[in-house]
Order: structure tokens, then sequence, then C-alpha cells
């Protein structure tokens, strides 16, 4: 099966999670980390998600699964042991036209979690159509030791000099030149080593303009 990619807003959105153990933790973690309202169908829970539980981070809608309680869901996440369960939850969520996904199961799934790293603003996914998640798994650590913090950094101060440059009365072809420039300069590596001074002469030599460390420790914070 061929997936078409896509980054989903989850900001305040009803995420329903079936199960409360170690890989339904696992998977609420990421879910409110998105923003997602998270709510948890299980008998039992792990005692992070108890603790979840108790600081009000996620609600619980009910002991056992029911069809009627996936209404209104944006989408669905079936993380339990039982067979008969997952299928039923799987099936009410695509009769319903709600995402779902059924951990390691994606013939019953209508979107998979691809391996991600994460680098503030920066997000690489990697799948492998769930053929292989331990490859996507492995493909994901060697990105991982490639793009450092450094990224997240850079982009903060990309998000900061792309609005001063939009504010501006420039053509698109000047904008345009600029921003590739400055990806393909020495910053990155400048911001590895912390090296401001390095960074701040590139900034200066790009955008025809006096830039110091403060400068540039200012833009760093994508203030």
């Amino acid at each position: 099966m061929s997936y078409y990619p896509v980054f989903l807003d989850l900001t305040g959105k009803k995420a329903i999670v079936v199960g409360g153990g170690s890989v339904a933790e696992r998977k609420i973690e990421t879910l409110l980390e998105y923003g997602a309202a998270v709510h948890v169908i299980s008998r039992e829970l792990t005692p992070e998600l108890q603790k979840r539980l108790d600081n009000g981070e996620i609600n619980i809608l009910a002991n056992e699964f029911d069809e009627g309680l996936i209404e209104g869901a944006f989408l669905i996440i079936i993380a339990t042991d039982d067979r008969t369960v997952n299928k039923m939850a799987s099936e009410a969520a695509k009769k319903r036209n709600i995402l779902v996904n059924a951990v390691d199961k994606p013939e019953e799934c209508s979107f998979i979690v691809p391996s991600v790293i994460r680098r503030g603003d920066l997000v690489i996914a990697v799948s492998t159509s769930g053929r292989s998640p331990a490859l996507a798994k492995r493909i994901g650590e060697t990105l991982s030791s490639q793009f450092g913090e450094e990224y997240e950094l850079f982009l903060k101060m990309m998000g900061r000099i792309r609005k001063d440059l939009l504010s501006k009365d420039m053509e698109e072809f000047s904008r345009g030149r600029i921003f590739h420039e400055l990806v393909d300069s020495r910053i990155l590596e400048s911001i590895r080593k912390q090296d401001l001074t390095a960074a701040a002469s590139e900034l200066e030599r790009i955008l025809k303009r006096p830039f110091s460390q403060d400068d540039v420790a200012d833009y760093l914070r994508g203030e």
C-alpha cells in the first residue's frame, strides 16, 4: 500500500486512545506533545498515565470500548493486546471516517505513524509503509545523529529573518536568493560550534548590514 505523507495539526482536537498499557503510554505522550485533547478507554492505566489523569492531562471515557464513545473524535489509536477489541474499534472508526491507527496492524489502519526526529520546528518523518518499523527506527537513529540541536536554533533565526524580509519592499526573487544563500552559508556550522562571531560575519555579508554577537543571540531566540 502507498501512503500519502502529511503533517496534522492536532491542537485541541479529540484523540481517543484505546488501551492503557506501556504502548498506549508512549502514544499518549506524543499526542499530548502535539496539543491533542486525549481521552482514554481502558480498564487499567500505567502509573505514569494514572499520574497524567490525576493532573488533568488526560480523561477517561470508559473502562470498555463501545462504538458510541468515539463520536466526534478526530483520530483514534488502538493499543491493546485484545484482538477482538482492536478489530471492533478499527471497524467502528473506519465506518465513521475517523482516522485510526492500530499499533502493529497496518491492515487495520487508515494511517500509520512514522519514526520521527524533531529539532524544534524541523520534523523529519521516516516510514517503510508498515513493512519494517525496525528499519524506519534505524534510519531515524542515523538521521538523528546528523541533525543536531543547531537546526532548531537555525530555524528560529530563519523565522525571524523571514519575518523581517517579508516586511520590506523587496522583489520576491531577491528575497528568495537571500533565503537560499543563508541556507547554503556556514551559519549552521557556526551555530553548531557556538561561534557567534563567525555567524555574525556571515549574516553581515548576506544581509548587507551590521551584526553583532548580541544580534545573533537575539535572532537565535527567535524573538
